[in-house]
């Protein structure tokens, strides 16, 4: 499970298509259980189960709103991009979640990165959409019903991705890293497989290696791509997914070549060469 921090926007309606894998629909309501979770202050001014039935565009509205009634709340820095977008995506090879399970991955997520503290009634506005295999979009608006500016930790793509731990553990899913690190060797008992697996291993890393942070850029180059019109564009947004989905298999490839290199190598046994059946001599008498 592997969480991302997109940049910040002025409106919910590009990252509300990206969650869909479409733009925006102007009418029509979305496949049932599309939005997963939703901040809890919702159910206090809508009828039961009214949400259910709104639009995509509604739903945009919805977050949209804070920005429409305080027009002059703005960040420390003095912008109004108040737009937060968080997706989180599954290891290929994971199993299907329920929407129940979905919605505890949400709600979970959206208290790592600040944006629902429990018993805050005036908090911000949020929602968690489910309408791609493996992938979880939370879009949030930093304007609380208060209107007070919100500023996520400093920390929080690190707070996101301890938590991705937990629910990968508790929800039985595939780790981030399915094959151990290779255990760190003393300095004077250090091999030249040892240090040369650590190499690898630093290659190799998600959190901090080079080729995690060059594939992080491939994939923010392919967002901004999927965003720009015209067919030139979605297929150079292809091409760099492409890229980047195979410098994951790189990483794995390193990863498991260092995991061969640490591994320790079974003694060599001797053992004593076979004598050759000589027959006995007889003494003479």
């Amino acid at each position: 499970m592997i969480p991302r921090i997109n940049p910040r926007t002025h409106g919910p309606y590009d990252p509300l298509g990206e969650a869909l894998g479409r733009s925006v629909p102007i009418g029509g309501g979305l496949p049932e259980d599309t939005v997963v979770a939703y901040w809890p202050g919702l159910d206090s001014y809508t009828l039961d189960d009214e949400q259910a039935m709104w639009t995509a565009t509604q739903w945009a509205e919805h977050l949209e709103d804070p920005l429409l009634e305080e027009p002059f709340v703005a960040s420390p820095q003095g912008d109004r991009r108040a737009i937060f977008h968080l997706d989180v995506r599954l290891h290929p090879n994971d199993r299907a979640l329920s929407g129940p399970e979905w919605a505890e991955a949400a709600h979970r997520l959206a208290r790592a990165a600040g944006i629902e503290v429990p018993g805050d009634d005036t908090g911000c506005r949020w929602i968690a959409v489910q309408a791609q295999p493996g992938r979880l979009d939370l879009i949030a608006n930093l304007i609380r019903l208060d209107g007070s500016w919100h500023t996520p930790p400093a920390q929080a793509l690190r707070c996101l991705s301890d938590e991705a731990r937990r629910i990968e553990q508790d929800l039985c899913l595939i780790p981030l890293r399915s094959t151990p690190r290779p255990q760190a060797v003393t300095r004077h008992a250090a091999t030249a497989s040892a240090q040369l697996a650590a190499i690898i291993t630093q290659l190799a890393d998600e959190q901090t290696g080079p080729l995690a942070t060059v594939r992080g850029l491939i994939e923010h180059a392919a967002h901004q791509a999927a965003r720009q019109p015209g067919a030139a564009s979605a297929g150079t947004a292809h091409r760099l997914e492409l890229i980047a989905r195979r410098l994951h298999g790189i990483q794995q490839d390193l990863d498991t070549a260092a995991t061969h290199l640490n591994a320790p190598t079974r003694p060599h046994t001797a053992f004593p060469a076979p004598t050759a059946n000589t027959p006995p001599t007889r003494r003479s008498p």
